[in-house]
């Protein structure tokens, strides 16, 4: 899971192992250590939520930020060609917070250092490429 915060908004990329475990056991975390022990660690989770009237949302508990979603909406997702689920969260008086959930495709030009084994295929490219194989 890859996420990605600038100003008011939220980003988190899934890959395909991590879409399915969403919609079939209902969350997916990840944490980043900064420090050596637990207090040191910034949590982050997608979770599903039975409250299908509030649609997408995100808290922030100490070092935990945690985005909900109802469940109907990550099924949807989950089983179709649906690229992202988005919303927007008031935070303030004239503020809000932007919330973006998607699928993460293969990159077109990743450094060969970065893993794409669970991304999904990217939709530009149907058919797997395979280096040095001349047609």
């Amino acid at each position: 899971m890859k996420l990605r915060l600038k100003g008011n908004s939220i980003r988190l990329r899934l890959g395909q192992s991590e879409v399915q475990r969403l919609a079939t056991i209902g969350a997916v975390e990840e944490s980043t250590a900064f420090g050596p022990s637990a207090a040191h660690r910034f949590l982050y989770a997608v979770r599903a939520s039975s409250e299908e009237h509030d649609g997408m949302s995100a808290s922030l508990s100490g070092r935990c930020l945690v985005i909900s979603i109802p469940q109907t909406e990550i099924h949807q997702w989950a089983s179709t060609d649906q690229v992202a689920i988005r919303a927007v969260q008031p935070t303030g008086a004239d503020t809000e917070l932007r919330i973006l959930i998607e699928k993460d495709f293969e990159c077109i030009d990743a450094p060969p250092e970065e893993s794409q084994e669970d991304a999904f295929p990217h939709p530009q490219f149907p058919l797997p490429c395979v280096v040095g194989k001349q047609n």
